[in-house]
């Protein structure tokens, strides 16, 4: 099987390296990939915005399945075009896409299939936005509609700050992403991530994590895209999955199927779990990154004929997903200044000596070549993941590879892991 993986992050280096243990692949090429990704795949010049440019790509290489990381091209529509050129892709068409494109669209979705989620209202205009915040309780959450790389949510106590972020927002922070935005109920709770499987009519449990979002060790400072996570989670144990599955993931599938919007990838539902039982927080419609570095490390079947059931709507005869009992971790590795403006071009060596510890692999996100070396060209620049008999020595051996890292224009979570190993 020939594959073409879209993307240039640690999400798709993990996946490549995973996918290239599949008996059944005989070549992959990434568009654009990173250094990272060219040790073990073809890399090919094609950004991740040109949707077009993706079609001709594999159709030119003819590729057998399509696996699309990151969610951008989902929701430009890669998925439809590569439909109608006939090529399978592992990725949700435009308009079944708008789970993670459009929060106020996931609200609408989840009155209609009955999904239990925080009470909340979107808006486009500040007065009416804020007049809201009068029903609410802090913390006050307020959300981006649209696609923010993850960084679109805001959490504050104080009703002032709630309120210049409303004006923030609508005054384009993030662009067209803000120009409409989504105020909520807090919820309580312990967050976790859960990954289904959907091939338009069957849908299958894939593994559950949870991430660090903060930047700051115990949860302090911004929101960041994800500063590291675990797996499995012990919160979701399999009572919990399979409530999961039947009161969220199965009834939204029904609602976008039955709407002519059939969901055919994985659906990441991200998890608030309470007192009162698991409530969606938001979904998305791609692998997280970084958990799908955790549940690549721990996967043990063969990915590739997975997701090509998947794509082709014969996800009730794939090959069962089985993990690794044992826990891994990822830590993220960031440049200075992350989430705001990092420091681009900083040096970074002695990976080697990191990959060689057991159970250890470094996926690249943010790296490039300047002159033949290697240097941060983005936020999050390397993913440290470990697998290990506990999550207690996974946590070592994951910090013990960040040490043996030299980037001195890096910094990383020290904590990762912290509310499983407090259990």
């Amino acid at each position: 099987m020939k594959i073409l993986l879209i993307g240039s992050g640690g999400r798709e280096h993990a996946l490549a390296w995973r996918l290239r243990q599949s008996p059944s692949v005989s070549d992959i090429i990434c568009a654009p990939g990173n250094p990272g990704l060219a040790a073990c795949t073809r890399l090919a010049d094609v950004k991740i915005t040109d949707i077009e440019g993706l079609v001709k790509l594999a159709v030119l290489e003819k590729a057998d399945l399509v696996v699309v990381g990151p969610e951008a091209p989902l929701a430009d529509g890669l998925a439809d075009k590569l439909n109608a050129a006939g090529i399978p892709v592992f990725g949700p068409e435009q308009a079944a896409a708008r789970v993670e494109a459009s929060k106020a669209f996931t609200k609408d979705l989840c009155a209609k299939a009955n999904v239990p989620t925080a009470a909340s209202q979107s808006f486009t205009e500040a007065a009416p936005a804020k007049k809201f915040l009068n029903g609410l309780q802090p913390p006050y959450v307020i959300k981006a509609d649209g696609l923010a790389a993850g960084k679109g949510v805001v959490i504050v106590s104080d009703r002032a700050e709630a309120e210049a972020e409303i004006d923030e927002m609508l005054s384009g922070k993030f662009g067209a992403a803000s120009a409409t935005l989504v105020i909520e109920e807090f919820l309580d709770g312990e967050e976790a991530s859960f990954f289904a499987l959907c091939d338009g009519e069957t849908a299958i449990p894939f593994g559950g994590a949870q991430d660090h979002k903060r930047v700051g060790d115990g949860d302090t400072g911004p929101n960041t895209g994800g500063m590291g996570a675990y797996s499995p989670a012990p919160i979701l144990d399999d009572a919990m999955i399979a409530r999961v599955m039947e009161t969220i993931i199965l009834p939204s599938l029904k609602v976008l199927a039955e709407s002519g919007t059939p969901y055919r990838g994985v659906l990441f539902a991200g998890l608030m779990i309470g007192e009162q039982g698991p409530k969606l927080i938001e979904y998305n419609a791609r692998f997280g990154d970084p958990e799908c570095q955790v549940l690549m490390m721990r996967l043990q079947s063969d990915l590739a004929q997975i997701l090509y059931a998947a794509a082709t709507g014969k996800l009730k005869d794939a090959p069962k997903a089985v993990f690794d009992q044992r826990p891994a971790v990822t830590v993220v590795l960031a440049a200075k200044g992350y989430p705001g403006a990092p420091k681009a071009g900083g040096a970074i060596s002695n990976l080697d000596a990191a990959n060689a510890l057991p159970g250890v692999q470094v996926f690249h996100a943010g790296t490039s070549r300047k002159d033949g070396a290697l240097v941060a060209s983005g936020g999050r620049v390397l993913n440290v993941t470990a697998i290990g008999d506990t999550l207690e020595a996974a946590v070592q051996q994951a910090y013990k590879a960040v040490d043996l890292i030299d980037f001195k224009d890096g910094f990383c979570r020290r904590d990762i892991g912290w509310r499983a190993l407090k259990r």
